[in-house]
């Protein structure tokens, strides 16, 4: 019997999945890849998906030691700054490769020059292999870059949190066309860590775009994917893999909301500094 009790919420509108990890016992927490909710055309932020998760953790009066980001997303927005608000202790942590992130995009965006690049941001850089104490919670860092450099997936008991370097298996990986992605380093950390793993070890996906309009789904297994993972099993080689990978790549559109999304998370979910009217911009590069 598992002692961990894990809640998902999901987020139709960029099919993410957001997780609540506890102790029922202790009641100690952490909340892994939460969603602000942002109308573009609007440019609008709401909190519909931090509410539910905060009335979650309230309800069951838990104690989240940490927002864990699995990367620097490009899909959503982050809402981890704003759990602060209802949790004063809680800690934003990421891995300590973010910085490599931040130092790709902050000319992209131009950036003012004082932007730190160095993950000050961040409450909490964490370093591959460690084990992170949240409370009673004990959770395994393990570096798992190829969508970005800077991936992470959190091992707590037998459950392992991968954010977008793999899906469901009928959904296979995450893309690794983002700047210094790369679908060999994916496949070393799927093949050689996340495969590594006992078959039994259960998966939780960052994703789930419900391939063929099937219902939801986000839990799998090692073995399962190791099986039946439809772009990466566990006899698949790496050249196969990184042909498959590169032209499926270069058929993909940009995500709806990677501008946005880029400017907020690698600033830990903080808005760009308000201007001298008091609203805070993001900066859309034009492209010709």
């Amino acid at each position: 019997m598992n002692k961990i009790h894990i809640q998902h919420f999901f987020d139709p509108a960029t099919s993410t999945l957001t997780y609540v990890v506890h102790d029922p016992k202790t009641l100690d927490a952490v909340v892994i890849d939460p969603v602000w909710d942002y109308d573009q055309a609007a440019s609008k932020l709401t909190t519909k998906s931090l509410d539910q998760v905060v009335a979650y953790l309230k309800e069951n009066k838990l104690q989240p030691h940490f927002v864990m980001e699995t990367h620097a997303h490009a899909d959503h927005l982050s809402s981890s700054q704003l759990f602060k608000k209802f949790f004063p202790d809680i800690k934003v942590a990421i891995g300590e490769r973010i910085t490599e992130v931040q130092k790709i995009f902050k000319p992209v965006f131009n950036m003012p020059k004082d932007f730190n690049v160095f993950g000050v941001d961040f409450d909490v850089l964490l370093k591959e292999g460690q084990v992170l104490e949240a409370g009673s919670l004990k959770i395994k860092v393990f570096f798992t870059p190829g969508h970005t450099p800077a991936c992470a997936s959190y091992l707590i008991e037998d459950a392992l949190f991968t954010g977008d370097s793999i899906f469901m298996p009928d959904s296979g990986t995450g893309r690794c066309d983002f700047p210094a992605g790369s679908a060999e380093a994916l496949y070393d950390s799927v093949n050689g860590k996340i495969y590594a793993l006992p078959d039994s070890t259960r998966i939780f996906v960052g994703h789930d775009y419900q391939p063929n309009g099937r219902e939801l789904k986000f839990e799998t297994t090692v073995g399962q994917q190791k099986t039946e993972n439809i772009q990466l099993k566990g006899q698949t080689t790496k050249a196969e893999f990184v042909e498959f990978r590169t032209k499926r790549d270069a058929t993909l559109s940009a995500p709806k909301l990677l501008l946005p999304s880029i400017q907020i998370n690698i600033r830990a979910g903080h808005l760009p500094p308000a201007e001298d009217n008091g609203v805070s911009y993001l900066k859309m590069p034009l492209r010709q």
